[in-house]
């Protein structure tokens, strides 16, 4: 295992650095994360806010309140999505982390998938949709 982890958006101008590996390790299918990944799901692992050390760029990054209690992380200059945090309750000190955005390889002891209730109709490929639908 990796002392720490290495991420970067997809020009590279924003990187960061997980001193811990990512927990929690889940897939959203609300339609939230898929507007944001413009994808099925979108692939999360968190970490306490405290082991998240931006290395580069912080200024390209951006927030976005997708609601009343998450916040969106993004670059400015390619548009890649990074993070999402709660900004008040039970995790707000800690910070979701966008799993392909990792550099560092990562394999996960479980993962989950969630919000499956609102997986997109189109999706077959993750198996939250029977083979008749």
């Amino acid at each position: 295992m990796p002392g720490a982890y290495q991420g970067s958006c997809l020009c590279a101008e924003v990187g960061y650095e997980l001193l811990v590996p990512p927990k929690a390790v889940s897939h959203c299918h609300c339609s939230q994360c898929r507007k944001a990944h413009g994808a099925a799901f979108a692939s999360y692992g968190s970490v306490p806010r405290s082991a998240l050390r931006i290395l580069r760029g912080a200024n390209n990054l951006k927030t976005y309140a997708s609601s009343q209690t998450v916040l969106r992380e993004f670059c400015a200059e390619c548009g890649s999505t990074l993070f999402w945090s709660r900004c008040e309750g039970e995790f707000a000190d800690w910070i979701s982390v966008a799993l392909g955005t990792l550099d560092t390889p990562f394999q996960p002891h479980k993962q989950k998938h969630v919000h499956v209730d609102s997986a997109a109709l189109w999706d077959k490929s993750s198996g939250c949709r029977s083979k008749s639908d």
